[in-house]
């Protein structure tokens, strides 16, 4: 039969539903929207008690006011936009579950269809459409239902993956009146550019990266394109994705799962994202139960999951957004790429929100107890960024997270935190914070560097939630290195002398840690340090390497980068005391800075470095 024969003017199709019915409808750009209005503004006597079920309502063609007329019942499976509102007033079923799971609902027959509605592409001459941008569990519906009707829309681009669908597997078609649903990209601004800067530094070359929709990735795409031999295993493709996937980041020549493809369940996006979509080989759009499995996601070495978060506190509990944003990244959608991400060789999660939101309060709080959609398992959170900077939570306690999400908070949101994290016991009784020193961090200091034997070390400015790290690294000590540093004998290293260490007044003194290992999960190895003198113009210098990692070239480096930073803040000369049996430590500071003096007295080296 030609399947031309099969196409009918959409009033056709309003006939064949009856009472009860339960109808599947395509989601997001692929919603058959003039099946739907059709279905909405009809007068026939069996478009009664339906039950439309689609997985995420984006459109305008069902709305609370026709909901409320109770001749509908919508059943989803993703809060946002419209249905949040609907959820609210009783008119809309929300099913919550993993969408890992979702597509055995319907192949099982657990959810129930009767009929589906689909958009597909223009035919080709062999009779064969596609799903186009919108795959999630169609194919699920329609083996199930017994009437299959198909919207065919010229607009909709022609998609690889498991998209491809015979003309021969519906019962009816419509020619669509209306465009797809387009989305314009998000405006973002300097606050998210900030972030995404933060996130960019703690994605390596070749890893794998899922995106969401909103502002954050818009900035966090630009800020990407420097990378090397990305992999892209997303729940969606957006015009942020795409123009990173055009500017050659991204080969996914690393991925082990889809090798050389970049895949995901949906596009959402412009008109331009769908001309670029049309026939991509690059791309593959594939079924719900491929792209959010979990298993599937961790096959990939190295995957990051990012994700917008709207409030966090200071255990680590983090809310979600709400509204047209959420899709794809409220609790249920997205713990299948928070579970892929901990079963990945290398893989992480990071979090980005603002410090403070759009009417200037703040997003990190004390307690988050009174939100709403909450994510919960913060024991698994791995890593929280703002404008400020990164707070890596993966190990630590209640307390080291306090302090590491309090760096972060916007400046003047920093001490009643402190305080009120203080009167709820989350840091010791005599926690010190010097506000003056929180506003001045220099969190624009960040350095990497490759050493003998592949040790990759990162580099940036202490700070007081490394209190435990550098208490840990005065304990691996031998005897002798400590008294080569302080001069006389420790024994030990309180939390009282060690807190007074990592809070530095950042006016006069300078303090960069090394640390190697993933990110997130770093180890300080290394910490030096310039005090000011009164002049301004000099400074004392100080240096410690974990004897692990001596002769590797780390003190050497470490101490070239503190010349540089100090030469920027008007520093011209380092002095330093060297016991004269430190030969190591002089080997380091000849290396560093060849025209050095040197004065000798009492067995103590009197050296100034001229920068």
């Amino acid at each position: 039969m030609d399947w031309k024969q099969k196409i009918v003017d959409p009033d056709r199709v309003m006939k064949k539903i009856r009472p009860g019915m339960r109808i599947f409808l395509g989601t997001g750009i692929s919603e058959p929207r003039t099946l739907v209005r059709h279905l909405m503004s009809s007068d026939q006597k069996g478009l009664v008690d339906l039950e439309l079920i689609q997985l995420f309502n984006f459109s305008d063609t069902i709305t609370l006011k026709i909901l409320d007329s109770l001749k509908f019942r919508l059943k989803t499976f993703s809060s946002g936009h419209m249905v949040n509102k609907a959820i609210e007033k009783g008119l809309v079923d929300l099913i919550p579950i993993r969408f890992k799971r979702l597509q055995r609902l319907f192949d099982s027959g657990r959810i129930q269809v009767n009929a589906a509605f689909v958009q597909v592409s223009e035919p080709d001459d062999s009779g064969v459409a596609c799903l186009g941008v919108s795959v999630d569990v169609a194919r699920s519906a329609m083996k199930q239902a017994g009437l299959v009707v198909g919207e065919i829309n010229p607009k909709i681009p022609r998609t690889f993956g498991d998209t491809f669908v015979n003309m021969s597997e519906f019962d009816m078609l419509i020619y669509s009146r209306d465009d797809p649903i387009y989305f314009d990209r998000f405006e973002t601004n300097p606050v998210f550019d900030k972030i995404a800067d933060h996130i960019a530094s703690l994605i390596r070359d070749r890893s794998c990266i899922a995106f969401s929709i909103g502002p954050l990735f818009e900035s966090l795409s630009k800020k990407l394109m420097h990378k090397h031999h990305l992999g892209v295993h997303s729940p969606i493709i957006t015009d942020a994705l795409m123009d990173l996937i055009r500017s050659g980041a991204v080969t996914n020549l690393y991925k082990e799962f889809f090798q050389g493809k970049s895949i995901a369940s949906y596009a959402f996006g412009t008109k331009d994202l769908m001309t670029w979509l049309d026939r991509n080989h690059l791309v593959e759009l594939r079924e719900i139960e491929t792209v959010f499995n979990p298993v599937n996601i961790g096959k990939n070495p190295g995957f990051v999951a990012v994700l917008p978060a709207r409030r966090i506190d200071l255990s680590g509990r983090i809310t979600m957004h709400q509204g047209r944003s959420s899709i794809i990244s409220a609790p249920m959608e997205l713990m299948d790429s928070f579970l892929g991400a901990g079963i990945s060789r290398g893989g992480h999660t990071i979090f980005g929100l603002p410090s403070r939101d759009q009417n200037h309060q703040p997003n990190i709080a004390v307690s988050i107890e009174q939100d709403r959609n909450p994510l919960g398992f913060e024991e698994s959170i791995d890593m929280v960024v703002t404008e400020y900077g990164s707070a890596m939570l993966n190990g630590l306690s209640i307390r080291e997270r306090a302090l590491a999400l309090i760096e972060i908070a916007h400046p003047e949101d920093r001490l009643e935190l402190f305080n009120q994290a203080k009167k709820k016991k989350m840091l010791y009784p005599d926690q010190i914070f010097i506000k003056e020193s929180s506003a001045l961090y220099p969190g624009e200091i960040h350095d990497q560097q490759v050493f003998k034997n592949g040790l990759q070390v990162r580099f940036r400015p202490i700070k007081p939630s490394d209190e435990e790290q550098m208490r840990r690294l005065f304990y691996n000590f031998s005897d002798e290195a400590i008294y080569y540093r302080y001069f006389h004998t420790i024994t030990t290293m309180p939390h009282s002398k060690m807190q007074e260490y990592v809070n530095v007044d950042w006016r006069h003194t300078l303090s960069v840690v090394g640390l190697i290992g993933e990110p997130g999960e770093g180890v300080i190895i290394a910490e030096a340090r310039y005090l000011g003198g009164a002049s301004g113009h000099d400074a004392e210098i100080a240096i410690i390497v974990d004897e692990n990692y001596n002769n590797l070239g780390i003190a050497t480096h470490i101490v070239h980068l503190l010349m540089k930073l100090g030469k920027d803040r008007g520093v011209e000369i380092f002095t330093a005391e060297v016991l004269s049996s430190n030969h190591k430590i002089m080997k380091v500071f000849k290396r560093a800075c060849p025209g050095l003096d040197t004065h000798q007295s009492e067995g103590v080296y009197s050296v100034v470095m001229p920068l």
